[in-house]
């Protein structure tokens, strides 16, 4: 095989995946079962606060206040109960495909030979053919007095041994959002500290309804305001924080006093530490991210990389799955199929959650010009919050054609309950071309959500009136 291939070396491994994460272990398994030899080498440095259960993100599901008490222990201890029956699982599933796991951290040495440090610290050095790198991202902190001291991240939060308390959340990202709004549906005092604008990159429209929604129901907001210090003022389980901030327009100075100060920020591409400068692989210096091309390839012919350390992808744990298992079908398999980073369905679990698949209305307007597309949306009352009355005319749809394409559709938008279910099959009609005539001349199910895409009539360019009143 490797006098076919072109391969005149004899390497320990056909493939080591760097990484455990969700797509490293897609990849790995998939590569196993197509023949190859395959290792996957994975270490967890644990955070500033000791949190080291692995990769995993337990993303919360945005909940309102329960009438019902909650205790924070019981929840952690089935939380990280269920994780640790997840990494066991995978490790079963892994052995029953015949990839070596090694836990260990890797880091080149040469273009072909990585170095494995255990946790004892011995060093053992393996080579392969090929590497994918899917060594995913860390929160970043804040680079501030007592950031790293005093203030947890996403990755601590279900390890927190008490419950957090008045909650400040540094940051507008979706991890920021569906944490602040989870906490907040437990009852907990929350406020969300945001320096510019909600969920960068998503649907602004969206991002800002969603982030109204939050507010209506207790979230509190410190808008353009930015953290410059955070003090203890008391220890205990939890205690007690000062945290100073900058307005981000002017001079002003503001103080607040908080049981948890959470920072979700962002995350950082965990690639500065791996050796890649060893094996020649390029790297983005601003953020860490690696480009690649359309199939996964770094500058180094033999080296791949998949996941959210990709320059310009979603850091989606479906997205590195699905490219993980595709770049194994293409290397090993004689496939072609690429993975689509454009139709990509998601779903942001803030307390009333956002689905989006597609172009954002900025995007598809920066594409294809404001005159060649056309957004059509309409408020909604979904029956579950009739007889409540909550929430009436909150809830948003939205879709965007291209007028260019016989309208076909390039974003889609849901603001509502259920929106990872509503969003999953509307992905599924976008890939295969679905256009604005065929939504029309869908059935709707009723009574449901997602039928107000098949009754879409309004367009935003009219100005004419979406509220839907009945039936």
């Amino acid at each position: 095989q490797q006098l076919l291939s072109g391969e005149t070396q004899a390497y320990d491994y056909d493939l080591i995946v760097i990484g455990g994460g969700s797509g490293g272990l897609a990849c790995s398994k998939e590569a196993a079962l197509l023949g190859k030899k395959v290792m996957v080498l994975d270490f967890v440095v644990p955070t500033p606060k000791g949190t080291s259960w692995g990769s995993l993100t337990v993303r919360p599901p945005g909940i309102l206040a329960p009438a019902v008490k909650h205790n924070w222990e019981t929840m952690k201890t089935a939380v990280n109960n269920y994780i640790g029956s997840l990494n066991w699982g995978y490790r079963v599933s892994l052995r029953d495909k015949k990839v070596e796991y090694v836990n260990a951290y890797a880091e080149f040495v040469e273009p072909h030979k990585i170095k494995a440090t255990n946790k004892r610290g011995k060093e053992t050095f393996y080579t392969a053919a090929r590497f994918v790198l899917a060594t995913g991202e860390r929160p970043r902190y804040l680079g501030i007095p007592g950031d790293k001291e005093y203030c947890i991240t996403s990755d601590d939060l279900f390890s927190l041994p008490y419950c957090p308390g008045k909650t400040l959340v540094i940051g507008a990202s979706y991890v920021a959002l569906e944490c602040g709004g989870f906490l907040a549906g437990l009852g907990l005092d929350v406020t969300v500290m945001v320096r510019s604008i909600l969920l960068r990159g998503f649907d602004q429209d969206m991002a800002n309804r969603a982030g109204e929604h939050m507010e209506t129901h207790g979230v509190k907001f410190i808008r353009k305001f930015v953290p410059i210090k955070i003090e203890e003022l008391e220890a205990g389980s939890p205690g007690r924080l000062k945290v100073t901030a900058k307005s981000t327009e002017t001079d002003e100075i503001i103080e607040g006093e908080y049981n948890t100060v959470l920072i979700a920020v962002g995350r950082n591409a965990c690639t500065d530490k791996i050796g890649l400068d060893k094996a020649g692989v390029r790297v983005n210096p601003k953020n860490g991210k690696i480009p690649v091309n359309d199939e996964e390839q770094t500058n180094v012919p033999h080296i791949y990389a998949i996941g959210d350390i990709l320059e310009g992808k979603w850091e989606l744990t479906p997205v590195a799955i699905q490219a993980g298992k595709l770049l194994a079908r293409r290397l090993y398999g004689g496939s072609a199929v690429k993975c689509d980073y454009i139709n990509v369905p998601t779903t942001v679990f803030t307390p009333l959650e956002y689905g989006a698949c597609g172009l954002s209305e900025e995007k598809a307007t920066e594409l294809y010009g404001q005159e060649n597309i056309e957004v059509y949306h309409s408020l909604f009352w979904p029956l579950e919050f009739t007889v409540p009355n909550r929430d009436n005319n909150r809830c948003y749809a939205k879709i965007i054609c291209n007028k260019l394409d016989n309208d076909r559709v390039i974003g889609f938008h849901y603001l509502g309950p259920n929106a990872g279910e509503v969003t999953q099959g509307f992905g599924a009609a976008m890939k295969c071309g679905a256009t604005k005539e065929q939504l029309d001349t869908t059935i709707g199910i009723h009574p449901t959500c997602a039928e107000v895409f098949t009754t879409l009539d309004v367009t935003k360019r009219s100005g004419g009136d979406i509220t839907q009143s009945g039936c």
